[in-house]
């Protein structure tokens, strides 16, 4: 069966994705540093996440966390400090590159725990998938079809417009290599902003 209501699905979704939140600033962050081909194992690795998220509220998880809101605020924390890492690591990681001048250390594989990181720790993400999500579901039909349904589109979209944003990051450092140190700090500023944001905003 069909999942209900497919269009808003797309309507909502899509809005979520262009909204810029902290997986779409770590990808522009990565873009910008390191390149755009470096920041699509950052979006595999926050698609990668999603799936997970998706497989275990739906399936597994989803009333033990309504239930236990103090999880969430252990995963709101721990995705700020990650971010905040990310800021410190942004910030430090290209004034090593400019004085050694020598290519970044990170493994394509760090760049996919960064972004499986930052969209796994996510409680806003588990919350989407908790409530908005399950109820396009109607779980008194075939409502595995109907998930995978979902959480294909939710996967392509979101992979999309990632990317959407490290191309246009893309250009952007065009304009800014000659401005590594402002780059930088102008990165890390942002994640650190969004680590503020989520922290005085997200409460459970």
């Amino acid at each position: 069966m069909f999942p209900t209501d497919f269009l808003i699905f797309l309507q909502i979704i899509l809005f979520l994705f262009i909204t810029p939140g902290p997986p779409r600033v770590v990808i522009v962050s990565h873009t910008l540093n390191y390149g755009i081909k470096k920041s699509i194992w950052t979006a595999f690795g926050d698609i990668s996440a999603n799936l997970c998220q998706g497989i275990l509220v739906v399936f597994f998880i989803g009333t033990f966390l309504s239930d236990n809101p103090d999880i969430l605020q252990m995963l709101k924390w721990a995705g700020i400090f990650y971010i905040i890492y990310l800021a410190y690591d942004t910030y430090t990681s290209k004034i090593k590159i400019i004085n050694s001048k020598r290519k970044s250390l990170k493994s394509d594989f760090s760049f996919y725990r960064d972004g499986f990181l930052v969209a796994g720790l996510s409680p806003k993400s588990i919350i989407f998938f908790g409530t908005i999500f399950t109820s396009f579901i109607d779980f008194a039909s075939n409502y595995t079809a109907q998930f995978l349904i979902l959480i294909i589109t939710y996967i392509i979209l979101d992979f999309l417009t990632l990317m959407i944003y490290a191309f246009a990051a893309n250009k952007v450092s065009i304009w800014l290599e000659d401005n590594p140190r402002v780059l930088n700090a102008i990165s890390a500023c942002v994640l650190i902003i969004i680590a503020i944001y989520i922290a005085v905003t997200q409460s459970f």
